[in-house]
């Protein structure tokens, strides 16, 4: 070998070195830079002018946030009212979620992580778009990875990422509906008027704010109250009261439910009407009043409840409607008599 071809093999090496050090350099430099960046580039500068956001699951659960004119949101499967607290708190989350490490681009390896297509039925995602009116985001959230970070990746994008914040979104509407109905406590009560589905009518009512307890009338024919207090669980009834789930008011006809009736000593006037669907308590309300005090608080709720059907805990059901015997003292057992012995044969 001569020594030009030396010269060149040596050369031709250390070529070959730098490329391979420059090509490392590289990697390592993507690596740093790939580390900390937001997931959602441009949402940052997007996020207040945000007018929808889409959640979906593969099997067809899906929900949409949409921004009111007023600022607030409102679920759009409901028409009604949304968490406006809870849906910040998810743009916020999206807007500074970043990347903490990239995962895998292998579309075998996607379900290992849940951030497969929605197309598949087995997905495990769920699917979350956000739009505004210059750009849209859509981002597939997986599984989480530790109680602070999990897997995500954007629709459409080959690589796969573990990122931070831990984002844990919901696509059934029920879970975003802003839950406050009413909130009536005990001691505005001065009477309330019932009429369960079984049994009779009876009422609950005090003469003053500083009576400690409610009397039932009338009391059935020899039963008494199960103590002192036993009718004041009605008077707390409407107390906090909140929704499971909510849909229009079913037209007129379906068969008549429990009412009861709540007044208060300014007289503020709220009937509540019940009805069995299934598992399901649903309720009615309807507010009004009969003086000037409790008349634009009337209003305000009217215009709140007016319209609705609402699904309410079965333990509030069961508050707002009780038959009067479970306020009452339980009737003795019957005493079992002894069996009588027959008489003895008379001897022969």
């Amino acid at each position: 070998m001569n020594a030009r071809r030396v010269i060149w093999l040596l050369v031709a090496g250390i070529l070959v070195i730098a490329f391979a050090i420059w090509l490392s350099s590289l990697r390592h430099l993507e690596r740093a830079t790939l580390s900390g960046d937001l997931v959602l580039p441009g949402l940052e500068h997007g996020l207040n002018n945000v007018s929808e956001v889409r959640l979906r699951k593969a099997d067809a659960m899906h929900v949409t946030l949409k921004k009111a004119d007023t600022g607030g949101w409102f679920v759009g499967e409901r028409d009604w009212p949304a968490q406006v607290g809870k849906v910040r708190k998810l743009l916020l989350d999206l807007d500074a979620l970043n990347v903490v490490e990239e995962k895998t681009r292998l579309p075998a390896n996607y379900p290992a992580l849940g951030v497969e297509d929605l197309s598949s039925p087995k997905a495990a995602g769920t699917e979350i778009t956000v739009v505004s009116p210059a750009q849209k985001w859509t981002l597939i959230v997986g599984k989480p990875s530790g109680g602070k970070s999990g897997y995500v990746r954007v629709a459409g994008a080959e690589k796969s990422l573990l990122a931070a914040p831990l984002l844990m979104p919901n696509a059934d509407p029920k879970s975003w509906l802003e839950p406050a109905l009413i909130d009536l406590p005990p001691e505005r009560l001065r009477e309330i008027e019932e009429h369960p589905a079984e049994g009779p009518a009876y009422g609950a009512a005090r003469q003053k704010k500083d009576d400690p307890h409610f009397n039932i009338t009338p009391l059935p024919k020899g039963r008494e109250p199960s103590g002192a207090g036993a009718a004041d669980s009605l008077a707390a009834a409407l107390s906090g009261l909140t929704l499971e789930d909510v849909a229009r008011a079913a037209a007129a006809g379906a068969p008549p439910g429990p009412r009861a009736v709540f007044r208060t000593f300014d007289d503020l006037e709220v009937e509540v009407i019940g009805r069995k669907d299934g598992a399901r308590s649903l309720v009615t309300l309807t507010a009004r009043a009969s003086q000037p005090a409790a008349q634009a608080e009337a209003q305000r709720l009217q215009s709140h409840l007016s319209g609705w059907e609402f699904e309410v805990p079965d333990y509030k059901y069961a508050a707002i409607f009780p038959p009067v015997t479970a306020l009452l003292k339980p009737l003795p057992t019957p005493q079992k008599k002894s069996p009588v012995a027959p008489p003895l044969p008379k001897p022969r």
